[in-house]
């Protein structure tokens, strides 16, 4: 299972991250309204968001989305580890510039990647912060159905409820 190739699109191109992409997807983390309803609402700080990159690159699944058209980057995502047991891989971590909001680059980032680990696993999950609304319902829109209950996940060291949606290869 690839979870580090170079997937395209009409709106966006999205590449393995390397160490040097660490200043410019900072420079789109670093606003703070980004994660306002994100279970880590400070990732905006150099600090945090240290911690989130290199974690993000040990674990090797971590990509830099960039705009199609310009190249520049617009914001990150990552697969996670593949659970064979389940035959099911989270996408999550995702975050875009605030002017990529509503214009079809999330959408289209989930697309590129769920049409291409599908291959390879049944079913893609996304653990999402019980609270953050935006992206429950951008999840729900790409046709994810939510699974009953929540988990806890460890952030900012505290427990945070998460729920988990889940699609299934068609």
């Amino acid at each position: 299972m690839n979870r580090q190739l170079v997937l395209r699109g009409q709106l966006v191109t999205i590449a393995p991250s390397v160490a040097d992409d660490y200043d410019a997807l900072f420079a789109v983390a670093s606003d703070p309204a980004i994660w306002e309803q994100h279970p880590a609402h400070d990732r905006w700080r150099a600090d945090v968001f240290r911690a989130f990159f290199d974690e993000g690159m040990a674990g090797g699944g971590m990509l830099t989305i960039r705009d199609a058209q310009d190249g520049s980057v617009i914001g990150s995502s990552r697969y996670g580890p593949y659970d064979p047991d389940a035959d099911e891989i989270e996408i999550g971590w995702t975050f875009f510039a605030r002017d990529r909001w509503r214009r079809g680059y999330n959408r289209e980032t989930k697309r590129l990647m769920i049409d291409h680990i599908t291959r390879d696993a049944a079913t893609v999950t996304f653990h999402i912060g019980e609270a953050n609304a935006r992206s429950r319902t951008a999840v729900a829109a790409l046709g994810a159905v939510l699974r009953p209950g929540t988990i806890d996940v460890l952030r900012g060291g505290r427990m945070v409820p998460h729920v988990v949606y889940a699609l299934r290869r068609p």
